[in-house]
């Protein structure tokens, strides 16, 4: 199961770093189509944009570690390791609630940006805006298994796990 995890995670980071490239690259031939040749691009901008979103969202969802997500924490590390589990479940619970409460609402306008397409790829704005979907669930997935092993007695975070609590 750990060997699996693990493949997993290095497949999640392809996708990250493959994206990024993409973005790059595409950051390069704006540039280039730009101040070389005079000539600018409409197409890049807008791919940029939406390699950027996904880029985000998918390292969010499954590349970042929970030590390296930016959190406020100065409070939680000066209370008492009870203190601090009672605060790590009620956000962790906060989270779950919030996702699931705004998820059917979200997955309406994603599901209603179909009918939209973007300015000049015209590719239907759902898919573009669906990586935030994406990120609910994991973020629900995430946060729940964190919750689950507080209930449990368990560490509050393993240093090589992707994403949340976990």
């Amino acid at each position: 199961m750990k060997n699996l995890q693990i493949w997993l995670q290095r497949r999640a980071d392809d996708v990250a770093v493959l994206m990024l490239s993409a973005l790059f690259l595409t950051f390069v031939v704006q540039i280039t189509a730009r101040y070389v040749f005079n000539y600018p691009l409409g197409w890049t901008l807008e791919l940029c944009l939406s390699l950027w979103l996904w880029t985000v969202f998918w390292g969010s969802s499954f590349c970042l570690r929970h030590d390296e997500h930016v959190r406020f924490d100065m409070i939680y590390l000066i209370v008492s390791s009870g203190t601090r589990r009672k605060l790590a479940a009620i956000s962790a619970l906060a989270i779950i609630v919030t996702m699931l409460v705004a998820f059917p609402r979200t997955y309406d306008f994603v599901s209603f940006l179909q009918i939209k397409k973007s300015g000049t790829l015209r590719i239907p704005l759902a898919y573009i805006f669906s990586i935030y979907l994406v990120f609910m669930l994991s973020s629900i997935a995430i946060y729940g298994r964190g919750l689950l092993r507080l209930w449990r007695g368990q560490e509050l975070s393993d240093p090589g796990a992707a994403g949340g609590i976990v």
